[in-house]
C-alpha cells in the first residue's frame, strides 16, 4: 500500500489522495522515497510524509500534502538525536503528525537520506553540520574576480564527492573576466571529469548549459563563498527575485552575507534549488572517500610509486608523484593541498576517536537506551582551520 494511501482511506477521498500525491511529487517525492518510507517501522508509516523547505533556529517550514506548514521535532526525537546531523535539514523527507485545526506539524522521524553535504560545524564544537540533504546535483560556484581561488574549489570538491550528489562547477560573473577559458582550464585540471560551465546573470549567459540539470523534481544545492552570486543565480534561474542580493566589497571582491538561512525553492520549470548562506571557510568532516575521489589523479600516481609506503617527500627513489611534479604534469600547489587536507582529516579522526573514548568512559561505555555514548557538543581547537593561499 502506498504511504500516501495510508493518509486518505476510503473511496470518498481518492481524488484528494491523487492531488496530495501530485503535490509531493512536485517537490521531489518519487518511487525511491516511497520505498524508503515503507521500510520505516509501522508507527512511522502511519504518519504523513513532508519535505523540509526551510530551516530556522528552532523550527522548520515543511511541504505537506495539505500545503506548507511550520514544524518542530518531537521531544522524543530531540532526546534521541546525538549529533546535529541527526536532526532534519533542508531537503530532508520527514514523517509528520499534523496538528488538528492548525497549520503546523510534529516531526517524528526522518526518511534515510540519499545524499547530504556535510561540513564540520563552525566554532570550537566538534560536531557536524548538514548544509543540504537529498540533492541530485551540487552546484559549486566560484566568481571570476579577485576572489577566485582554485585551492578553495579543491576543498569543495572533497565535500561534494563525499555528499553522494553529482558535482557541477559554475564559474559565475563571467562578464567580469576577459579570458574565462584560462580559469576554466585551471579548474578542469583540479576537477577531472566534472562539468564546468560559465554563467553570467548580467548578460543572461550560460542558462542553456544548465538545462539538463533543471529537470522537474530534481534537487540542486548551490554552495560557495559569500559574494560569488548564489542568490543572483537563483533569481536568474527562477526569472524573478526569490532572494535579496547585495554587492561585494570593492577592496577585495569579497561578498557580504545576504542569505541568512537555507531554503528550498521550486522553480517555474519544476526543478528545486537549495540556496545556502555563503561560507567564509569550509571545514572538512569525515570525508576520506571524498578526499580520495577529489585527488584521484594523485592517488593514481601514488599507486605507481616503487614503495607502497612512499611519503612523496622528494627523497625516496621511484616516487611517481615527485617525478610528475618535476615533469610539470602535477602542480606542486595541488600536491601541497593534497597533503594539507590529508593531515586535516587525520587530525579530525584522531580528535573524534579521543572524544568518543573520553565520553564513553564518562558514561560507562553506554548512553541512555544502551547505545554507545556519543558526545553532543564536543570541543576542540581549529588547528587546521582553512587557509586559502
Amino acid at each position: 500500500m502506498s504511504i500516501l494511501n495510508l493518509q486518505f482511506k476510503g473511496d470518498h477521498h481518492l481524488n484528494l489522495n491523487t492531488i496530495a500525491h501530485e503535490l509531493l511529487k512536485t517537490y521531489g517525492w518519487n518511487d525511491h522515497w516511497e520505498n524508503a518510507a515503507s521500510q520505516l517501522s509501522e508507527k512511522y508509516r502511519q504518519l504523513t510524509p513532508a519535505r523540509v523547505m526551510a530551516q530556522h533556529s528552532h523550527s522548520y517550514q515543511i511541504m505537506t500534502p495539505d500545503g506548507e506548514q511550520t514544524a518542530v521535532v518531537s521531544g522524543k526525537y530531540e532526546f534521541q538525536a546525538q549529533l546535529r546531523s541527526d536532526f532534519p535539514a533542508v531537503g530532508d523527507w520527514v514523517m509528520t503528525e499534523p496538528m488538528p485545526g492548525e497549520q503546523r506539524s510534529i516531526i517524528h522521524a526522518m526518511v534515510p537520506r540519499r545524499s547530504a553535504m556535510i561540513r564540520r560545524a563552525a566554532g570550537g564544537v566538534m560536531d557536524d553540520q548538514v548544509v543540504g540533504a537529498n540533492m541530485d546535483y551540487l552546484f559549486i560556484t566560484s566568481a571570476l574576480n579577485e576572489d577566485f581561488n582554485v585551492r578553495r574549489i579543491e576543498r569543495y570538491m572533497i565535500t561534494a564527492w563525499e555528499s553522494g550528489a553529482t558535482p557541477v562547477i559554475l564559474l559565475t560573473k563571467a562578464d567580469l573576466c576577459d579570458e574565462p577559458v584560462v580559469y576554466k582550464n585551471e579548474v578542469e585540471a583540479v576537477a577531472p571529469g566534472v562539468p564546468v560551465h560559465f554563467v553570467s546573470a548580467l548578460r543572461d549567459q550560460g542558462k542553456e548549459q544548465l538545462a539538463p540539470y533543471m529537470r522537474p523534481g530534481a534537487t540542486i544545492a548551490v554552495t560557495g563563498s559569500s559574494g560569488v552570486g548564489k542568490s543572483t543565480l537563483l533569481n536568474w534561474l527562477a526569472g524573478e527575485e526569490k532572494q535579496h542580493t547585495s554587492g561585494i566589497r570593492e577592496s577585495d571582491a569579497r561578498g557580504r552575507h545576504t542569505t541568512t538561512h537555507r531554503e528550498l525553492f521550486l522553480l517555474p520549470g519544476g526543478a528545486l534549488v537549495l540556496d545556502t548562506p555563503g561560507m567564509r571557510e569550509l571545514q572538512l568532516w569525515d570525508a576520506q572517500d571524498g578526499w580520495e575521489q577529489a585527488f584521484s589523479d594523485i592517488e593514481e600516481l601514488a599507486a605507481q610509486c616503487r614503495y607502497r609506503d612512499c611519503k612523496h617527500n622528494g627523497t625516496e627513489p621511484g616516487c611517481a608523484v615527485t617525478a610528475a611534479i618535476a615533469e610539470g604534469t602535477l602542480d606542486a600547489r595541488r600536491f601541497s593541498n593534497y597533503k594539507k587536507t590529508e593531515r586535516e582529516l587525520a587530525h579530525l579522526a584522531r580528535k573524534e576517536r579521543a572524544t568518543a573514548k573520553k565520553h564513553s568512559k564518562q558514561a560507562g561505555g553506554k548512553s541512555a537506551g544502551g547505545k554507545p555514548a556519543v558526545a553532543k557538543a564536543r570541543k576542540s581547537s581549529r588547528d587546521y582551520a582553512e587557509e586559502l593561499d
